[in-house]
């Protein structure tokens, strides 16, 4: 509806939707000052997450015992918010050697909207639903729908159904009190502001969803046991920088050289985790493997330290 001459437009709920009285005249402002105004705002998303730590913990215990139950983690999003959860889920495998079915994305538009605008795909609200009842979600698995606006058609479409599964729920926004807040066991939302650039919720907004999905998955991981102290012991090595990086991490948490590492690695077929115990143990290949069989995966327990 119109709004009449001189009468001020209705006031949007959403936050992200508010105009920054920063940035009002934007267009006008130097190179200079525009860098030094977005990194003024920057700084606001920290202390809006730090607000949010006790939801975050809540989360990524529910994340573990969902691992450890046989649950998968699954993100759900649309358009800038869609492909925040798309890129934390395709890191999880190589850096943390899980299955890559454990931590999966579903983005409204399906794969051309990681990179494409796919028209009126966040809006399709039965979309949610199918693409859940596509990868077979159960009540074991947990879901994190990530929406700026709290109002994502397709993301509360994913939701619904998911809480009909009786699967726990954990919504990533930055407005609170929003329709995704009421389908969610656990609100996580960080009220970054008004947007440099009005309602571009891939600034501040994105930013603050980045940040706390690198706290939900690295968190999980660590405490399903990836990480030895603070070494990513089951990455997949598949390039050469990955295969350098190996060979330090074997240097650094065995005290061992780099010629022992690489030795180790080679006829551990190319497992970090197994070299490690090679080296530390003083064992062959199978004598390892079967430490870590005898510790049910726990490489401390396996290596004598737990």
């Amino acid at each position: 509806m119109p709004t009449r001459p001189g009468s001020r437009p209705p006031q949007d709920r959403r936050l992200t939707e508010h105009r920054n009285p920063a940035s009002k005249n934007l267009d006008r402002f130097s190179s200079a000052q525009i860098v030094a105004l977005m990194n003024r705002e920057d700084r606001k998303v920290a202390v809006a997450i730090h607000r949010e730590l006790p939801a975050i913990v809540k989360a990524t215990d529910r994340i573990v015992d969902a691992f450890r139950n046989g649950g998968r983690l699954f993100y759900v999003g649309a358009g800038s918010s869609g492909r925040m959860g798309v890129l934390d889920a395709a890191e999880i495998a190589p850096t943390f050697g899980t299955s890559p079915s454990l931590v999966q994305a579903l983005i409204a538009g399906g794969r051309k909207a990681v990179t494409s605008a796919v028209e009126g795909a966040e809006d399709a609200v039965r979309n949610g639903e199918r693409d859940l009842r596509a990868r077979k979600f159960t009540s074991k698995d947990i879901i994190v729908g990530i929406a700026a606006s709290g109002t994502t058609p397709y993301v509360l479409g994913a939701l619904a159904y998911a809480r009909k599964r009786k699967a726990t729920i954990i919504a990533l926004t930055s407005n609170r009190r929003m329709p995704i807040t009421r389908l969610a066991d656990i609100v996580i939302a960080p009220e970054v502001g008004p947007e440099v650039v009005t309602g571009s919720t891939r600034l501040k907004a994105g930013t603050s969803q980045k940040l706390v999905l690198n706290m939900l998955s690295t968190a999980a991981m660590v405490r399903l046991g990836h990480v030895y102290e603070n070494l990513m012991i089951d990455a997949v090595l598949t390039n050469k920088k990955l295969g350098d990086r190996a060979l330090r991490i074997l240097a650094e948490a065995s005290g061992k050289s780099v010629s022992e590492g690489r030795r180790a690695l080679r006829q551990a077929q190319h497992d970090i985790r197994v070299a490690l115990v090679i080296l530390k143990c003083r064992v062959s290949a199978n004598g390892a493997r079967q430490l870590l069989a005898t510790a049910r995966g726990n490489l401390r327990k396996a290596l004598g330290e737990a």
